[in-house]
């Protein structure tokens, strides 16, 4: 599996397939590296331990001619680029689905016009949602939890991911981090009665006479270092014949 994406819902989705067994490799290039790096190392790592890491640079057309064989080689790819940086490096994400890809695409607001060009980070994706307006008041609305739309989209990514892997068929997967958001906002709605109680032993939710215990939130510790950039390029590549 490839892992082209950075910061943190694509970087989510890899680590949560690595724990299923999937070898992941990210992919980084050279000349911008994933942000995520110059942050809190304990936050890179949790994300990215135990994934083998090659650094190209696509600024070339040496650097994407391999990248283009490396994806040949792969069974899923995860990317949180604008459909425009893929079309730049003339990459075709559907054209790779067809070919039987299990390709993730995570944007802001999804791959259609307008909003394929928009950027997005999970505050302001998460207030599109709807989700500040509803966890404040008509005066005052607030952001819920830290950046929230990211992880919600990287746990749903790596579920769809794993699912069409496992269908054994090739697709494009559209995963928008406004529209994971309003899917998860939408939780409840149906039932008028639902809502969240505070207990001793933390949280419940109820809905009609149904309680579902909440487990309280934890700190994911990393299992590992993260590998320097580019650690592993001539291994991996060696291995897949692939020389750059």
């Amino acid at each position: 599996m490839l892992d082209l994406s950075a910061l943190w819902a694509g970087p989510l989705c890899g680590r949560l397939l690595g724990l299923t067994g999937a070898r992941v490799v990210k992919v980084e290039c050279v000349r911008r590296p994933d942000g995520a790096r110059y942050g809190s190392a304990g936050f890179y790592e949790a994300l990215n331990a135990e994934k083998e890491s090659v650094a190209l640079d696509l600024r070339t057309s040496r650097g994407v001619a391999c990248l283009r064989r490396l994806l040949q080689h792969a069974d899923v790819v995860i990317e949180n680029a604008r459909p425009r940086a893929l079309a730049q490096l003339d990459i075709d994400a559907a054209m790779f689905a067809e070919e039987g890809l299990v390709w993730v695409s995570i944007t802001g607001y999804g791959r259609r016009e307008p909003e394929a060009h928009w950027t997005a980070y999970g505050d302001d994706a998460a207030a599109a949602s709807g989700l500040a307006a509803a966890t404040g008041d008509p005066d005052a609305p607030l952001f819920c939890g830290d950046a929230i739309a990211d992880p919600l989209a990287g746990i749903h990514a790596a579920l769809a991911a794993l699912a069409q892997w496992r269908s054994g068929g090739g697709a494009l997967l559209e995963i928008s981090l406004r529209d994971v958001t309003a899917h998860c906002l939408s939780f409840g709605r149906d039932g008028p009665d639902a809502r969240v109680e505070v207990t001793n032993s933390g949280f419940e939710v109820v809905d009609g006479q149904t309680r579902v215990p909440v487990a309280a939130p934890r700190a994911a510790l990393p299992v590992g270092r993260a590998r320097p950039i580019g650690a592993d390029t001539a291994s991996v590549l060696g291995e897949l014949g692939i020389s750059c």
